[in-house]
């Protein structure tokens, strides 16, 4: 098993590239399924999961071609529904979570779906209800095998309906989004997710000809058609790792520029980090990072202690709270971090202690961070990484930390960040595959 080894305690400096968003992939490799003619989609990224996922397309019969930088074409013409049936398909799905979102294109076009029960983070429940009832609601029939542990879902006829979602679920929402295009009749999604990911998927689905309204808000109008054309889509850069740059440009006191952000579309990703006393520059669309050798916490108006937590599209997505949390350990001043989402994602933490830092776990939900400022070093430790978005954190206090550590199953990093060591070590990280 692949290990990195860092060497902490340096500056870095120089430009980093921001791959293309992970998140936003695993919905519009999906969205491939829903037409026999060809959709090139530009600016994928070369990570774990998104090509577990084209594999996994090929395998169900998809024609995949590579047409270099980052762009593919797909064409779902010839699909091979007998390879839901088998083992290997049920191993594939199973690994990845982002294979649940087949199930709303392969219902939608081809009338039946099997899906097993999701892998993917180690980091609490994720319950499918909202994607299940969604599509249940649209007229399909769902049946839990528990025998093979696997959920069978059919349909005879879709109709367009009125659905309220119990919560705003970015993949449940994009699934029922996928079923509704070739319902019959008009449907409507109110408490729909509205990030910029699940706005990318319905914009691209209009290219093709679905008929979508109210994208970028939580009430979501679809008018059924009969079939839907090939389209090319430009996928956005992938704002997980604007804020993993800017958290790791702070924690090593580095000059950083973060090139072509969509920086229009990052919310209130800058501010959250500016909160931590961060500073950053907008320039056109980089971020530029200055040197900085402390920064100080902001307090609240009446003085109280600063809370960031997690929220729906606009708020802060769950996915920086990791970062966040990390590089409040170098910072002035203390912080409570509220993971609301997700009962076991802060339980990295400890590995954070073991290296000095001051941090009370409140519960699995809660953790306070203690800022002792540049005063304070943190150990270099040997640890794991428990998902994605802890292993770049980890990473980043291990870049911050004076000595060598040693991070084990980056297996979990490479799913989400493409290149990850050879992208640092441009920028003088001392880091290696081991």
């Amino acid at each position: 098993m692949s290990a990195f080894r860092i060497e902490g305690g340096h500056r870095l400096k120089g430009e980093i590239e921001v791959q293309g968003a992970k998140n936003e992939a695993l919905q519009i490799l999906c969205a491939t399924l829903l037409t026999p003619e060809e959709v090139v989609i530009k600016n994928i990224p070369d990570i774990l999961d998104i090509n577990n996922l084209i594999s996994l397309l090929q395998d169900i019969g998809v024609k995949v071609k590579s047409l270099g930088g980052g762009t593919y074409s797909f064409r779902a013409n010839e699909i091979n529904m007998d390879y839901l049936n088998t083992a290997d398909f049920f191993k594939k799905s199973a690994s990845l979570r982002g294979s649940v979102m087949l199930v709303g294109p392969l219902v939608a076009r081809f009338g039946y779906a099997i899906i097993p029960k999701p892998g993917g983070d180690k980091i609490g429940r994720r319950r499918l209800d909202t994607h299940f009832e969604g599509i249940q609601k649209l007229g399909a029939e769902f049946f839990y095998n528990a025998d093979k542990q696997q959920y069978e879902i059919s349909r005879k006829e879709l109709k367009g309906c009125y659905m309220l979602l119990d919560e705003a679920s970015v993949t449940g929402t994009a699934n029922i989004v996928m079923t509704a295009v070739l319902a019959k009749g008009k449907t409507t999604i109110y408490n729909a997710a509205c990030e910029p990911y699940l706005q990318q998927l319905c914009k691209m689905l209009n290219a093709m000809g679905a008929k979508i309204s109210g994208i970028g808000s939580n009430l979501l109008h679809i008018e059924g058609v009969e079939t839907l054309n090939g389209c090319t889509h430009t996928i956005l850069p992938d704002m997980i790792e604007v804020g993993s740059f800017i958290g790791l440009a702070a924690m090593t006191g580095s000059e950083i520029t973060i090139k072509n952000t969509a920086y229009d579309e990052l919310g209130i990703i800058p501010q959250s980090f500016s909160r931590l006393g961060i500073k950053m520059e907008r320039r056109g669309d980089d971020i530029f990072i200055p040197q900085q050798d402390s920064y100080t916490i902001e307090s609240f108006i009446d003085g109280s202690i600063m809370t960031i937590a997690d929220a729906p599209w606009p708020g802060l997505t769950p996915d920086l709270l990791s970062v966040l949390l990390v590089v409040a350990t170098k910072a002035k001043g203390s912080v409570l971090i509220h993971q609301k989402m997700f009962e076991s994602r802060l339980f990295f933490v400890d590995k954070l202690i073991d290296m000095g830092a001051q941090i009370i776990l409140c519960d699995p939900h809660r953790a306070t961070v203690i800022g002792l400022g540049d005063q304070f070093k943190l150990r270099p430790a040997r640890m794991s990484s428990p998902d994605i978005r802890a292993g770049i954190a980890l990473l980043i206090a291990a870049l911050c930390a004076d000595g060598v550590s040693i991070i084990e199953n980056i297996s979990q990093i490479d799913r989400g960040y493409q290149d990850i060591d050879k992208r640092l070590r441009a920028l003088g990280a001392k880091i290696e595959r081991i």
